[in-house]
């Protein structure tokens, strides 16, 4: 029985010599992460020596752009006419009697322009020019000194929001001198002063107009009226 006794006892301690697994030991990861690290070179390896086709490269490419940044659709607004309401502007235009007596010391001191004259009626302000010293003889082309004075005349009219027409007459004679009839003379000259004052500085649009009158020889007859009207012009 003595024997038997001593003999479980060096079993025991044996066995409580061996110390029990760790719990939670994570050294499988190291060899893990190796062959992991392995097959990666391995893959490189293998692209590196293998031909990529270009067509199939590209697609490829433009799946992976299209999926990670989408393409932004934009949408473009039906176009409108040119000549709608947002696009007209329209100025504030000045009193044309205090415009008067500005425009009367204008012409006063310029040659050619004092011998015109300015009439004040209800809703305008006329400017009447005689049109034998603006014009070439029987023609639509300014003279130099006709120039000059329509330069002056727009360094003031540039500067206004008024609305502004020009009126062209011609007698009957004129017809016969290069030009099919005194309407199509009279209307020549008008657009040649309008666009002379565009030229001196006035942005709004200028209409003009071509009259033909019946005092033949008359030099009223062959005037230009430059109409400043009392309402704002329209400008695009």
């Amino acid at each position: 029985m003595g024997q038997g006794t001593a003999v479980d006892i060096s079993e025991q301690k044996f066995v409580a010599d061996i110390p029990p697994p760790e719990r939670g030991t994570r050294v499988w990861l190291i060899t893990f992460t190796d062959l992991v690290a392995l097959m990666l070179t391995f893959f490189v390896m293998l692209f590196a020596m293998s031909n990529v086709k270009l067509t199939e490269w590209r697609s490829i490419i433009n799946s992976l752009s299209q999926t990670l940044r989408p393409e932004v659709t934009k949408t473009v607004p039906a176009p409108s006419s040119a000549f709608n309401i947002g696009t007209i502007f329209r100025k504030r235009a000045i009193d044309i009697d205090y415009l008067a007596s500005v425009l009367g010391e204008a012409i006063e001191s310029h040659g050619l322009l004092s011998q015109g004259r300015i009439a004040r009626l209800d809703d305008r302000l006329v400017i009447a020019l005689a049109g034998d010293s603006l014009f070439e003889p029987d023609g639509s082309g300014l003279t130099r000194g006709g120039r000059q004075a329509l330069f002056v005349l727009g360094g003031v009219l540039r500067n206004i929001g008024n609305q502004i027409d020009v009126s062209g007459h011609a007698d009957i004679a004129q017809a016969a001198r290069g030009y099919a009839s005194a309407w199509e003379l009279a209307t020549a000259r008008a657009a040649t002063v309008a666009n002379a004052l565009r030229q001196s500085g006035y942005t709004d649009d200028i209409v003009a107009f071509g009259f033909a009158d019946a005092a033949n020889g008359a030099a009223v007859a062959r005037r230009i009226e430059i109409v400043v009207r009392q309402t704002a012009g329209v400008s695009q």
